[in-house]
């Protein structure tokens, strides 16, 4: 199907859906590099005229990736509610920015198993910056293991002790370390260096050693491939999360060794292990604007829709969490702070009006036209926006995947400049260790205090 519009003068046509979506996007490097992008400006918003006009139906009619090639786009549609779609049916993309921004949680929330990915990727076009944080700040997605994350007023944090020859004792100061800033409520997750099952179950081994001696009611996770984890868990090694990339096209997903059949074998075996607390949300997704163009996957779909799509196959396995990589894949497809930021809240704002537990990696590489006060922009906005968790490491600085993300100082200002707290369960949990003050945030220990000394006494944690 064709769409057509005017500008002034000048008569444009998109022959499909997929054109007036990569059109109507926001410049990105990637998009130029796919051969995607609007040639100018007066196209682009020429785009998005056309494309404030199509109605929601459409999306359900005529699909961006082919239903009988791909996996993902037959579960998109085969899952659609149209329950849920009733109350926005009538509305074109513009229409539904309107509603959006006119509506309440309650409405948010029962809307969303209604909306497809790619109406959601294609009213973000239509958006400003704040129409993004407005609308995502009003969605709530509540999810629990060892303890309870997006709840309003909320910050949770993944806290990343990466290591580049995952020594335990290196990763075991940085974890420390990030525990003494009140960082790790969303999840203690390494990357490691290594990915093969015999480290992994080390690493798991000595994170759940450290939570069990502290009694920690935070999750851990090694982030080592699904099929890694499946024999994982059939070993019987301390697994509570179950993680893995995901993308938005079958062959993306299968450039990372990955289907739906082997994600929903995962599923089922770390929902049998009922190792959470508080809830039982076992899965911990991580996605990339870029991804499936890197794998030569994108079926000729702009970079942003593709993101949007990978949270369908999120969505599907009700995750714990779920964070873009916003800047990791590099300049090839963010080029700078400016594309970054603007595409870390898109991403935040389609996954948390999908119903996903939405965080970030606020992050840049080193060869991006891009720098921390970048960082510092989009982290207050993610979290002014209600993002369910932001991603921390040591002095910013991953020096196992060599790249810039937050710190545990950058948590510490959230909370006291924003008033967002940790996770409830976790913030009991640093008030009984005597970090917590009673306005939520962290105190500061000497070294001499006993407090500290108690923190140190696990022999694994003594440099």
């Amino acid at each position: 199907m064709a769409f057509r519009t005017t500008l002034g003068t000048q008569r444009y046509v998109y022959d499909d859906l997929r054109q007036v979506l990569a059109r109507a996007s926001h410049r990105r490097s990637g998009d130029d590099l796919a051969g995607l992008s609007a040639e100018t400006d007066a196209e682009r918003i020429a785009a998005r005229y056309a494309l404030a006009d199509i109605p929601l139906k459409t999306f359900l009619t005529e699909v961006v990736v082919p239903y009988e090639a791909d996996e993902v786009t037959r579960l998109i549609i085969d899952s659609h509610d149209d329950t849920a779609f009733a109350p926005v049916a009538h509305l074109t993309v513009g229409g539904l920015r309107d509603w959006l921004l006119a509506a309440d949680s309650a409405a948010l929330a029962a809307v969303a198993p209604g909306l497809t990915p790619e109406m959601v990727a294609a009213v973000s076009k239509l958006m400003r910056n704040q129409d993004l944080i407005a609308v995502s700040r009003k969605c709530r997605v509540v999810k629990a293991f060892r303890n309870t994350l997006g709840l309003p007023g909320r910050l949770g944090t993944r806290l990343q002790p990466n290591h580049p020859t995952d020594d335990p004792r290196g990763i075991a100061a940085s974890v420390l370390d990030g525990l003494l800033y009140g960082v790790g409520d969303a999840v203690i997750g390494i990357n490691p260096a290594t990915d093969n099952i015999p480290n992994a179950i080390a690493l798991m081994e000595m994170l759940d050693e450290v939570r069990q001696q502290y009694d920690i009611p935070a999750q851990t996770c090694v982030l080592t491939h699904v099929t890694n984890a499946i024999e994982i868990m059939n070993r019987g090694a301390p697994l509570d999360l179950v993680f893995q990339s995901v993308a938005g096209s079958e062959a993306a997903n299968r450039s990372f060794g990955i289907d739906l059949a082997v994600l929903r074998e995962s599923y089922e075996a770390g929902l049998a292990l009922k190792r959470g607390t508080v809830g039982q949300n076992i899965m911990y997704f991580e996605t990339g604007q870029g991804s499936a163009l890197s794998a030569n996957a994108h079926h000729g779909v702009d970079q942003q829709t593709m993101e949007t799509r990978a949270y369908a196959v999120a969505r599907a396995f009700d995750p714990l969490l779920v964070n873009t990589v916003v800047g990791f894949i590099g300049p090839e497809y963010l080029y700078d702070g400016k594309q970054i930021i603007r595409a870390g809240l898109e991403d935040h704002f389609c996954g948390k009006l999908l119903g996903l537990p939405m965080g970030c990696d606020v992050c840049y590489t080193n060869h991006a036209e891009a720098d921390q006060d970048d960082m510092d922009q989009l982290m207050t906005l993610l979290t002014v926006a209600g993002a369910t968790f932001l991603i921390a490491v040591p002095g910013s600085d991953d020096i196992m995947l060599n790249y810039q993300s937050l710190s545990f100082h950058d948590v510490l200002y959230l909370r006291e400049t924003l008033g967002v707290r940790a996770a409830p369960e976790f913030e009991v949990w640093l008030d009984r260790m005597g970090l917590a003050t009673p306005e939520g945030g962290i105190r500061e220990l000497a070294v001499g205090d006993p407090r500290m000394s108690r923190l140190l006494s696990n022999a694994r944690l003594v440099a």
